[in-house]
């Protein structure tokens, strides 16, 4: 049976197969789909390996025993002997030490059984790599046109690709096998992640490294053939969660930028099977809407932060407790923004708390819906394009609907922007996070009312003053050591209040759009001069400092940061000029140009 025939399924159905599908092999040959394009294209030669990396007491024992000081290393080592002969020897090791083995043992277990991470990939230079993209020739400054240089240049630092190994024994591994390179975030993502790879491919596409873009488009689009959707990213531990649906804006960006309209016609398959699967498993009841959330299927804790989340629920009292609050880590992990205050829902309904007041799954959050909104459109285009019109009308009736719901669940004209909605008290959550100016970004309003909404969010944004910070706008006004909270400034975010406000198209949000991507840059630019790198994530209180807090250390490289950079030099490269600009980042327009 075809994937593609099981799915509307309840995604949380889907998944538990799946797993089960690690031990019955004759069950998982029937669920893989008869369309994959890997040379070994059976689910069992995919996911034994689910019980050595995505659950189980082997996870649970090495994972509790902190070997290592991030718990996701573990999970991406390479196994030395087959899933089933490295179980078995555990069992036997575990029954040989009383099921209480040392620390030391349990080293020198995981020692013997599994090889350091990172063997399934090696470094690759792109063959499409060129030296001098024409977006350099638009950087006036001599010092911003190095950077873009060097930027180009990391390309070929954040190239992977996949040993054939991968492909012919990927039991052995918990990395996703994909036919083509991958550009990878940097640091400890050393992986493919869903959405990271909308600004890579961007970044990619301006440096004119447009094979590259299509083989990443490529490998995600045979991953939606085989599972039905994108997980967070490529390793089987993620197979739980998807990240927010971007695929068709990358598929849309590489049609725009080679004119390859016959690209987007044939992955028009795909792309509908992966929106129906949002639409199908993602969906909760708002106001009267069926409108989508952020959830998860996979029970148990996050395998690649697995003794963290273990430690977080201990102040729950029942498992059933401790598997709600799992699943309220994995949805958070979903939407990107792992962990924010966005995301807390306290006893009196308010945002204070830490991550055991994480109610992910009843929050309806604005940038899913716009984004699906924006996903039918492309798609309705692309019929369009194909000529199939009853399919372009269907699709823009789809964009439609979910445009009613996004008016009616989240505009707040009091507010003046979209916000967040609270399932269990049915109620608007009134608190800054950049998400809630995000329908101007996929287009997601009432082009005829551009002059309101702009009056509307150029009024918040003074109200909030989110003007005000040196280093960008943060993702909260909340300081609570999460690293998506205060007084962090994440890249993402920045390109959606940029281009969005640039996309609303009145002065005033043009002026702003054009300040904050110019103070954006040379910021970036700051922290680039003084460290020789690309961060994750950066600080709102200094101009040019990199962010922190959370999980893991900063994080250097990186896709993302890249990407939009280089987007935003061929952008602003003409206006800007180091030589006269202060900490606000320089040629900015005036604040009463702005307000």
């Amino acid at each position: 049976m075809s994937i593609t025939r099981i799915l509307p399924v309840r995604h949380s159905l889907l998944l538990l197969l799946l797993y089960i599908g690690c031990f019955q092999t004759s069950y998982a040959r029937s669920f893989y789909s008869d369309n994959s394009i890997q040379k070994r294209n059976n689910l069992e030669d995919e996911t034994p390996a689910c019980q050595i990396y995505c659950y189980g007491p082997l996870l649970h024992t090495v994972q509790m025993a902190q070997l290592y000081q991030d718990s996701k290393t573990f999970v991406d080592m390479k196994l030395k002997l087959t899933p089933e002969q490295t179980y078995s020897e555990f069992e036997a090791f575990m029954t040989s030490k009383n099921h209480t083995p040392t620390t030391d043992e349990i080293r020198e277990f995981v020692n013997n059984h599994f090889d350091d991470l990172g063997k399934e990939f090696v470094p690759w230079i792109p063959d499409d790599w060129t030296d001098h993209p024409a977006f350099i020739d638009d950087i006036n400054d001599p010092d911003l046109k190095q950077w873009g240089m060097d930027l180009n240049g990391i390309w070929k630092d954040l190239g992977r690709k996949m040993i054939e190994d991968v492909h012919m024994n990927p039991h052995f591994y918990s990395i996703i096998p994909v036919n083509h390179p991958v550009i990878v975030p940097g640091g400890r993502f050393i992986e493919f992640y869903y959405w990271d790879s909308y600004w890579i491919i961007r970044g990619l596409l301006y440096s004119e490294m447009t094979h590259t873009a299509k083989g990443m488009l490529q490998n995600f689009m045979s991953i939606i053939e085989r599972f039905g959707f994108i997980p967070n990213g490529g390793r089987i531990y993620y197979a739980g969660r998807s990240q927010p649906p971007l695929l068709a804006a990358m598929i849309d960006s590489y049609v725009d930028f080679t004119n390859d309209k016959h690209f987007g016609i044939d992955a028009l398959d795909i792309l509908e099977r992966e929106f129906e699967y949002w639409m199908n498993n993602h969906t909760v009841q708002a106001k009267g809407y069926n409108i989508c959330a952020y959830s998860n299927s996979a029970p148990g804790p996050r395998p690649e932060s697995y003794r963290e989340d273990v430690e977080t629920s201990k102040v729950f009292p029942t498992e059933e407790e401790k598997e709600a609050h799992y699943n309220e880590l994995k949805a958070a992990a979903e939407s990107g923004m792992d962990f924010s205050s966005r995301w807390f829902i306290n006893d009196q309904g308010g945002i204070t708390g830490n991550l055991t007041n994480l109610k992910t799954r009843s929050i309806v959050p604005v940038e899913l819906n716009a984004i699906l909104y924006w996903n039918a459109k492309i798609i309705a285009k692309f019929h369009k394009q194909a000529g199939n019109e009853s399919k372009s009308d269907e699709y823009e009736k789809k964009a439609a609907y979910i445009l009613q719901a996004i008016e009616a669940v989240h505009w707040n004209e009091e507010a003046g922007v979209w916000l967040d909605y609270d399932l269990i008290n049915n109620k608007p959550r009134n608190h800054f996070v950049p998400t809630n100016l995000s329908p101007l970004w996929t287009r997601a309003y009432d082009s005829n009312l551009a002059d309101k909404i702009s009056t509307a969010v150029l009024k918040y944004i003074e109200t909030m003053e989110l003007d005000k910070y040196p280093g960008g706008v943060p993702n909260t006004l909340y300081r609570t050591g999460e690293q998506w909270d205060y007084p962090n400034v994440w890249p993402p975010m920045q390109y959606v209040l940029v281009e969005g406000l640039d996309n609303l198209g009145t002065e005033g949000a043009k002026n702003i759009s054009a300040k904050w991507g110019h103070r954006w840059l040379t910021s970036n630019f700051e922290a680039y001069r003084e460290s020789r790198a690309m961060f994750e994530k950066y600080d709102a209180e200094r101009f040019g400092g990199h962010g922190g807090g959370g999980e893991y250390d900063v994080q250097k490289g990186f896709g993302w940061s890249n990407g939009i950079i280089i987007e935003f030099l061929k952008k602003y490269g003409k206006e800007i000029s180091l030589s006269n600009k202060g900490n606000d980042g320089g040629n900015q327009p005036k604040s009463d140009e702005i307000f």
